[in-house]
């Protein structure tokens, strides 16, 4: 294995796992302004899309820096992008919310990558002789 298949998977792994996990560690520090404004959007139990929102964020955040059920995790959190995409940022009138919805449908683009090519060399999974740079499996 080369430096370039080792290595760059791993930084695409980290620059996607930072919007995560920052998003993430920044519910928890501001959960009633959290539950507000998913409660603003009309959805039901706003305590417990937070927690969802927060296990998702924070959690599959680290879990996709390091590597670890990559796939899995990559799956989970680019259905989360999508679903947060068209729940949260749907008003396309606003240029913000259309950059935010198109944000969101590119990360799920590249966290479907993720789960098609595997964590790389450099991941708890690669360590674990779990996954290896091969496409996933019909």
């Amino acid at each position: 294995m080369n430096a370039q298949t080792r290595y760059l998977p791993a930084l695409g792994r980290l620059l996607i796992a930072v919007i995560f996990i920052f998003a993430g560690f920044g519910k928890i520090a501001a959960p009633v302004a959290t539950q507000g404004y998913i409660a603003s959007t009309g959805l039901p139990f706003p305590l417990l899309g937070y927690l969802l929102a927060v296990l998702v964020e924070a959690g599959g955040g680290v879990l996709l820096l390091i590597g670890y059920q990559t796939r899995l995790v990559a799956l989970v959190l680019a259905l989360f992008s999508v679903a947060t995409a068209v729940i949260f940022h749907n008003d396309f009138a606003d240029q913000n919310m259309m950059i935010h919805f198109l944000k969101n449908i590119a990360m799920a683009g590249g966290l479907l990558q993720v789960v098609a090519f595997g964590a790389g060399g450099f991941s708890v999974d690669s360590w674990r002789g779990v996954d290896r740079l091969v496409p996933a499996s019909a």
